[in-house]
């Protein structure tokens, strides 16, 4: 049920973010020269490695998630083993990755603000800051559903089959995040 659950909660967050699609696409196809201006300030180099880390955030997790099915929480062995790793490391891990993203995302957000790119200058700036905003606030959010996990690994005395389905549907938000952000990604960086 928990599954079932969440998968229609993503269906609803699918909508949302198709809205601030919809709002972007909209809005840039009223104004393409201030697109074209806009779009000058943006480092897709440094976008393309943030998107990247994300991306291999997702391996990461769907690792931990093959390591939670197993019943297996903790690693085997030593830590540099990366094939004894359980749920706990691989869920480090995706952290750690996406807490580099949301960094990453706050370096970019000062770069642009210092080209004067804000979210009161100009329609651009009010779409690029809504939609990349919207979805670092998800991946923060999945960040505390990661520390939730892993809080629960070590509160209890052993690993259940609840624990384990709560790790798969952390890896369900998760993925949908990081196919979000490539849409964003192609959407904002690639298509200028």
């Amino acid at each position: 049920m928990v599954s079932v659950g969440t998968i229609i909660w993503l269906a609803s967050e699918l909508m949302f973010f198709a809205a601030l699609f919809a709002a972007y696409f909209t809005i840039r196809a009223v104004s393409p020269d201030l697109w074209a201006q806009e779009t000058a300030h943006l480092n897709v180099p440094f976008a393309a490695g943030n998107t990247t880390i994300l991306v291999l955030s997702s391996v990461a997790c769907q690792l931990g998630v093959f390591a939670a099915e197993r019943g297996q929480v903790g690693r085997t062995g030593s830590i540099f083993a990366v094939k004894g790793w359980g749920l706990r490391e691989w869920f480090v891990l995706t952290y750690v990755m996406g807490a580099v993203f949301i960094a990453g995302q706050a370096l970019e957000y000062v770069e642009l603000v210092h080209h004067g790119v804000t979210i009161q200058d100009s329609a651009y700036g009010t779409m690029f800051y809504l939609t990349t905003g919207f979805h670092g606030i998800h991946v923060t959010g999945g960040l505390f559903a990661f520390l939730f996990v892993l809080g629960r690994t070590y509160l209890a005395r052993r690993f259940t089959h609840e624990q384990a389905v709560s790790a798969i549907v952390v890896s369900y938000y998760w993925h949908f995040v990081d196919v979000v952000w490539i849409a964003l990604f192609a959407a904002i960086y690639l298509i200028q």
